[in-house]
């Protein structure tokens, strides 16, 4: 199996599981913000099987989920759940890479 295709099967699961929390938080426009969810964690899926850093995976899946985790927590101002939720999915995530 390719890196692209781990890369999306990742983003897939992750973008699933980041929707979950989203359905019990308050927004304007929800479909929206859950939108906007899985389409970041997707993302973090894909780039950390996709991006070859010298560091050990779980490192290099901590900093990229923590990094695209941040917008979305300074838009939605829910820090903890949202840099949590990026935190702990890149770091599955980079084990597995």
């Amino acid at each position: 199996m390719t890196t692209i295709t781990k890369g999306i099967i990742a983003g897939l699961i992750f973008g699933a599981v980041s929707v979950i929390p989203m359905l019990f938080m308050k927004f304007e426009n929800k479909t929206s913000a859950i939108a906007a969810s899985f389409i970041s964690r997707f993302a973090i899926g894909f780039i950390i099987f996709n991006m070859p850093l010298p560091i050990p995976g779980w490192a290099k899946g901590a900093s990229v989920g923590i990094v695209l985790s941040l917008p979305d927590a300074l838009v939605t101002k829910q820090y903890i759940p949202i840099l949590g939720l990026g935190l702990i999915g890149g770091v599955v995530c980079g084990i597995f890479s």
